[in-house]
């Protein structure tokens, strides 16, 4: 077994014992790969034996030092291929020869011999493969895993079309010649999957825009359904208690009148007659004045609440009556929580209105009893009246 063979057996079984999984593009299957592209540039370049023994045993020997991780891989690979040929009596010119062509595939550096123009151009084969695109995952499923980079499909496809534009070329006559049409188709291939995928961001920020429209819109529609109800509700209690104020208003001047001028003539025995009437005319309107009282009164409540009523979701901040005994700093702090939290935000919105529309509702029952006490009042009293005189 000569050299070259030794040194597949031996690069297969250290990759196949020590190479980790998380490498699913710098394996054995990319070794073998550019093994067989340095056997036939040597070929077509026209190179002696000694030389194409020097290149093969550096191909196969280029990437065990991923067996060691990322980092600092050439010179691990050159470290293994050392003690390897130091084993076989290699000469130290024969293993620094080998060195320097497996230093030569590193990504950054330009090769200076032809030798090494060989090696460079085949540690790139794939890029001229029909199955570049699928290969690049490989790479790309690697760089995720081993946690070096991720790559998003545009910024992924991007990064592979700049290289292929601006930082690859070939070296040797026979790749400049042959394989350089074929990576031309692949770029091809990538810029087509840019304007795919560029198109395919451009449809889903036009999605992403269109969604926070709809849901800008909805929330103005939600803002502008509170504001319209709360007015409502703003307008309808101040009706009420421009009501209110009407019937307390009406019925104090009535009192007033029937104290000041009716009262006292009624100590008069010519008068006894009109002392039912006016106390039912006094009586009705009494009890509208309570009512409508009532319907305006305030209700007081405690003014305090707990941190825990927060967290629960349980007091309603919107209304003062729940908050007035609070220091600021408690009530800055519950706002705050409250702002955060986007249902407790409508639903404490949507209990301030529910509980509006019972204090409404309230309102306008207490409202409806005082008109009906002062209608029905003034009917009964104009009739006892009438009775009355008739009565004389």
């Amino acid at each position: 077994m000569n050299l070259v063979e030794q040194s597949e057996d031996f690069v297969t079984n250290l990759l196949k014992d020590k190479l980790s999984a998380l490498y699913s593009y710098h394996n054995f299957s990319h070794t073998q790969s550019v093994v067989n592209a340095t056997l036939e540039l040597c070929e077509k370049e026209n190179i002696g034996s000694n030389e194409r023994e020097l290149l093969l045993i550096a191909a196969w020997f280029h990437d065990t030092g991923y067996i060691s991780g990322y980092e600092n891989h050439e010179t691990e690979s050159i470290k293994i291929a050392a003690e390897f040929l130091k084993e076989r009596k290699q000469s130290d010119e024969f293993i620094k020869k080998v060195g320097d062509l497996i230093s030569a595939t590193a990504k950054e550096y330009i090769p200076k011999s032809h030798l090494e123009k060989i090696i460079k151009d085949a540690d790139f084969i794939h890029i001229i493969s029909p199955e570049y695109t699928s290969t690049c995952e490989l790479l790309r499923l690697e760089l995720k895993n081993t946690g070096i980079v991720d790559f998003s499909n545009l910024e992924w496809a991007t990064e592979n079309f700049n290289f292929l534009m601006t930082k690859h070329r070939f070296y040797t006559d026979y790749a400049q010649k042959k394989w350089q049409p074929l990576k031309e188709k692949n770029l091809v291939k990538i810029q087509k999957k840019i304007n795919k995928q560029e198109t395919k961001v451009a449809l889903a920020v036009e999605e992403e825009t269109k969604k926070k429209e709809k849901s800008e819109k909805t929330d103005r529609g939600v803002d502008t359904l509170f504001r319209v109800t709360l007015g409502n509700h703003t307008r309808l209690s101040g009706i009420a208690d421009s009501k209110a104020n009407i019937l307390l208003s009406v019925n104090a001047i009535i009192i007033s009148i029937a104290l000041s001028s009716i009262i006292p003539k009624l100590d008069s025995p010519k008068n006894a007659h009109l002392v039912i009437p006016t106390f039912i005319m006094l009586m009705s309107s009494v009890i509208t004045i309570i009512f409508a009282i009532l319907s305006t009164r305030p209700k007081v409540t405690s003014g305090f609440f707990t941190r825990e009523d927060v967290e629960a979701k349980k007091v309603n901040l919107m209304f003062f009556g729940n908050f007035y005994k609070m220091p600021l700093q408690e009530y800055d702090w519950a706002m705050n929580e409250m702002l955060k939290d986007r249902d407790y935000l409508y639903s404490t919105m949507i209990k301030d209105l529910y509980y509006l529309g019972l204090v409404l509702q309230r309102k306008y029952n207490l409202l409806r009893i005082a008109y009906n006490f002062f209608m029905i009042g003034i009917i009964i009293t104009v009739i006892a009246f009438v009775i009355a005189f008739k009565s004389i």
